[in-house]
């Protein structure tokens, strides 16, 4: 049945193209990577600082002084879809780092059911076919620390394919924009710009296929849609402080604000954006075992009777690190708290310095 309906969400999801610049576009790119990270209600954009800064803030790769690989792997909607992401980074010299990652979003194997009735009425399950929807991101990362000690910068250049099986497939191209800085008493600040540029996804729309399911839903005719997609710029501001006690043990306390320049759920929201922070902290002991916890994805959601209801999504995570192999656990909505995309990801990150 889960099948069915992702048949139909794809089919209607063809008709979503409408309108040319939405609230929400390319959203599996806010999903978020590395369960260090979301561990911590993704409140990671001022101390970021490995191959995952490509995604959270490319300003932190230049922290990164041997080659790293990056990892991840989760499954949404009761294992349907399937999100996936690599990343490797390598310093140039000492003050610049290049870094490239790739995320997959995908559902495989859908169940093609709208020609399961023919001209007749007839049910012939042998008219059902397979197809699969797929949201690919491909960043190419470059980081530099400038003059001015404790200032860093780093610039992303995206690459986005997304597919409907036969039915639709777009390309798109966006660029992000980062800025860190360090200063003393282990105080950090970090600003990231998502598609500073706005993001376009040109859409190319296979006509003969789309035919076919025109009138896939009865008394719903599905017009061709529009072909230009356009995601508006997300702006995430960060702060980080680290506290050591007794050598051993240390503590990093951090809080974002995340804000979208439309009107939406947020816990904040006007005409002109919404606001949605999020905090985090991890523990460590000895730079080998970590516990993470966060709060974030705070929402207003509309109930039955019309009244407001405050959501939010709690999250939890642990990380081993021996050497320079790192793994990481998080789950992303303890007590199903909130409606968001939750999961128990896993993440490997190895640092190529323990070959030497």
């Amino acid at each position: 049945m889960r099948l069915y309906i992702f048949t139909f969400l794809s089919v209607i999801s063809l008709s979503s193209f409408s309108q040319a610049a939405r609230k929400y576009s390319n959203e599996f790119l806010n999903i978020g990577v590395d369960a260090a990270a979301l561990g911590m209600s993704s409140a990671v954009t001022a101390h970021t600082s490995d191959v995952n800064s490509g995604y959270w803030n490319p300003a932190g790769l230049v922290h990164v002084e041997d080659s790293q690989l990056a990892l991840m792997h989760s499954s949404y909607f009761a294992n349907i879809a399937n999100y996936d992401y690599a990343a490797f980074a390598k310093p140039l010299d000492d003050r610049s780092v290049i870094g490239i990652s790739l995320i997959r979003f995908a559902v495989d194997d859908i169940l093609n059911t709208t020609q399961l009735i023919d001209s007749q009425g007839n049910i012939n399950f042998d008219r059902i076919s397979l197809f699969s929807t797929a949201d690919y991101g491909l960043t190419f990362s470059y980081a530099r620390k400038l003059p001015l000690d404790g200032l860093n910068y780093g610039v992303n250049a995206k690459v986005i394919r997304r597919i409907i099986g036969d039915f639709a497939s777009a390309w798109g191209v966006g660029l992000d924009f980062g800025i860190q800085f360090e200063s003393g008493n282990n105080w950090k600040f970090g600003v990231m710009a998502r598609d500073i540029t706005t993001t376009y996804n040109s859409w190319s729309i296979n006509e003969e296929a789309f035919e076919t399911i025109r009138n896939a839903v009865e008394g719903q005719n599905q017009d061709l849609p529009e072909t230009t997609e356009i995601t508006i710029p997300k702006l995430q501001v960060g702060i980080s402080k680290l506290i050591e006690f007794h050598y051993d043990y240390t503590l990093l306390a951090s809080a974002n604000l995340n804000v979208r320049f439309s009107e939406n759920n947020d816990i904040v929201s006007t005409s002109f954006a919404s606001v949605n922070p999020a905090a985090g902290f991890e523990f460590a002991y000895n730079s080998l075992v970590y516990l993470r916890g966060g709060v974030g994805n705070f929402q207003n959601e509309l109930q039955i009777d019309n009244s407001e209801q405050l959501t939010f999504q709690p999250s939890l995570g642990l990380g081993f690190k021996y050497k320079g192999i790192h793994v990481d656990y998080a789950f992303t909505d303890i007590g199903d708290q909130s409606i968001a995309l939750y999961s128990n990801v896993f993440s490997l990150k190895l640092d190529f310095s323990i070959f030497r």
